[in-house]
């Protein structure tokens, strides 16, 4: 017989694609879609099963199925309809500790999968170059959806030691993008100006949404001879992008803000819907954050098909052209800098970044 997939969150975009690439694993029998809210997209041949990871009925769903892999996608920092911060915290932990807590009974679950983040690391200024899957954060999140990573991951690390017998991964994802990922990040890249932290130019990295989808199909996998698909891995594109680049390919102008006021315009934008600008991405925008993915390549011989700077270029695209042409805001950008620094030669952009 072939596998059973639960998979949860699967009334979010990269829930609903998830569900349909597995289908097309032929060691996969069934798939279980799970999810509090139905879903607006097809979810192809699987089953779907409203129900709440909330709630202790989760292990019902388990049993009745037979479930023998379950990967957890239901692990996010936006909530979905008129939830708020308090569900979505609620459905990252608490959702975590009754899914974690239905699997340790379920002498049929083999495989578990976590979808978590490169948050849990933070971003601090005394913070290392490039950060590995050992490194400790120099300083631990303090609140949102970093703050629930953590906590996702000590729960998940507690059941690994419970039921050993069960293949673990943790997948740590750098910020995604593509053309239909709705985030907080992506919202305030979407405004028409960005304001920044004056006096910082952060280093970001970013994961685009098919390579999301490419890895949790790899490690959802029982590969052949033992369990190597087991572990916590940093998930990101190759190479970098200040904050600054990223501006210059938008074509979004940025307005400078002492760090003091960002907390103020922050909660400006928060309270008119424009973004959530929580005090985790103000950190981000100010810091940055940089991951080595030596580990996935090495041990899930995994190789992300775009870098950041593509993953980013493929978002742009979706988003069109901002109110500044990309080769115009880097000319002007250039003859400033020439005016400032006496001497300097002003050159053109070759790719308005």
């Amino acid at each position: 017989m072939g596998k059973v997939v639960l998979v949860t969150g699967a009334a979010r975009h990269l829930g609903g694609r998830f569900v349909r690439r597995i289908q097309r694993d032929p060691g996969v029998d069934r798939v279980v879609a799970v999810d509090a809210v139905e879903p607006a997209h097809s979810l192809g041949a699987a089953d779907f099963v409203r129900a709440d990871i909330r709630r202790p009925a989760i292990a019902k769903v388990l049993a009745e199925h037979g479930v023998d892999t379950v990967v957890h996608l239901d692990v996010t920092g936006t909530a979905l309809g008129a939830g708020g911060r308090t569900s979505v915290k609620e459905t990252n932990v608490i959702g975590t500790m009754q899914l974690l807590g239905a699997c340790q009974k379920s002498p049929r679950v083999g495989r578990l999968v976590v979808k978590s983040s490169t948050t849990v690391y933070g971003s601090a200024p005394r913070d290392p170059a490039v950060f590995t899957e050992t490194t400790p954060a120099k300083a631990l999140p303090s609140g949102g959806f970093a703050k629930d990573a953590v906590e996702v991951e000590g729960y998940v690390r507690g059941f690994a030691r419970r039921r050993p017998d069960v293949a673990v991964c943790v997948l740590r994802f750098a910020n995604i993008l593509g053309p239909r990922v709705e985030s907080p990040l992506t919202e305030y890249l979407s405004l028409p100006v960005l304001p920044t932290v004056l006096g910082y130019d952060p280093r970001l990295q970013f994961v685009h949404e098919d390579d999301v989808i490419d890895v949790l199909g790899l490690v959802a996998q029982e590969p052949a001879g033992a369990s190597l698909n087991s572990g916590t891995f940093n998930v990101a594109g190759d190479g970098v992008l200040l904050l600054s680049q990223c501006a210059r390919r938008l074509g979004r102008p940025t307005v400078p803000v002492l760090l003091p006021a960002v907390t103020w315009v922050g909660s400006a934008l928060r309270t008119v819907g424009l973004t959530d600008f929580a005090p985790e991405q103000i950190r981000l925008l100010t810091h940055g954050r940089v991951v080595s993915t030596a580990q996935l390549r090495e041990v899930l011989g995994f190789w992300p098909r775009y870098t950041t700077a593509e993953a980013f270029a493929d978002f742009a695209a979706s988003r069109g052209p901002g109110p500044l042409p990309p080769a115009v805001l880097a000319g002007a950008v250039d003859r400033l800098a020439g005016r400032l620094v006496p001497g300097a030669p002003v050159t053109p952009s070759d790719d308005g970044a």
